[in-house]
């Protein structure tokens, strides 16, 4: 009996011991703290996803409209404000895990669905403004939920000529005026050309550029050989003719694939 006691007393001290250790206590706070920010990284990574999706389900409604500087369709902005409310509604989830001190830490996972939003975003409104939607609207869109950065807001202007060459071929097929719209993405071109990302113009961008760069040219190339096509031969092509979308492939693969209409590979 007095050996039982004394096994159970010490069994009681290490315990003890074992629970007022500081060392312990250390590493269990650095488990607790690993575990929230690998779960924080992770919804993150979902929003983003999700996020991108319903964007480009937003420019695949955007680009069955068929007038520049018009309102959309009901039909067609309905289904974009839809998805617009649900994007919001993600933004407004990960909020929390976008706000504090360690937001840095999950802006790279984040970032590639607010580029992809603000194509969308930007996209609609050059249809309806035929400008460029400055980065505050872009801010004020998102209701200070997250941080836009000045340099997720460039790439994803990037990627609008991308759209808006695709409606730009659309509307040549159609035999609309798209000398406006041509213009406009000669300038968008022009001011990209213009970027110094260099280390010695700062480095804002760098790598990521310099991957969009050839893209945004290719975009462009295509409207104005579209363009010069339609002006020199339109006349001897038969009617329902539509131009050739070879490029576009490409285009879309420098972009991460194409994607059909349910935002699929």
């Amino acid at each position: 009996m007095a050996t039982a006691k004394i096994q159970h007393a010490a069994k009681g001290a290490s315990n003890a011991a074992y629970i007022n250790n500081p060392i312990l206590a250390m590493f269990n706070y650095f488990r607790d703290e690993l575990d929230e920010h690998h779960d924080r990284r992770e919804r993150v990574i979902k929003a983003s996803r999700d996020i991108t999706a319903l964007s480009k389900k937003m420019i695949f409604t955007l680009q069955r409209a068929r007038n520049l500087l018009a309102p959309l369709p009901a039909s067609l902005d309905k289904e974009y404000q839809t998805r617009h409310s649900q994007i919001q509604a993600l933004f407004s989830s990960i909020a929390p895990d976008l706000q504090d001190l360690n937001a840095h830490r999950y802006a790279r996972q984040i970032s590639g669905g607010i580029q992809e939003y603000i194509e969308a975003l930007s996209f609609h409104h050059y249809l309806l403004t035929g400008s460029l939607i400055p980065l505050a609207s872009v801010r004020d869109n998102v209701r200070n939920l997250i941080e836009i950065t000045p340099a997720d807001y460039i790439l994803g202007i990037f990627d609008l000529v991308g759209e808006i060459m695709r409606f730009g071929i659309t509307m040549i097929a159609t035999r609309g005026d798209v000398s406006k719209l041509l213009r406009d993405i000669r300038e968008l071109r022009m001011q990209f050309e213009a970027l110094d990302t260099s280390v010695g113009g700062g480095g804002l961008l760098g790598k990521e550029v310099s991957k969009k760069m050839g893209v945004m040219q290719t975009c462009v190339e295509k409207v104005e050989t579209a363009v010069c096509g339609f002006i020199v031969r339109g006349s001897e092509r038969p009617k329902g003719w539509v131009p050739e979308l070879a490029i576009e492939r490409a285009v879309g693969g420098g972009r991460g694939g194409n994607f059909d209409e349910d935002g699929e590979t």
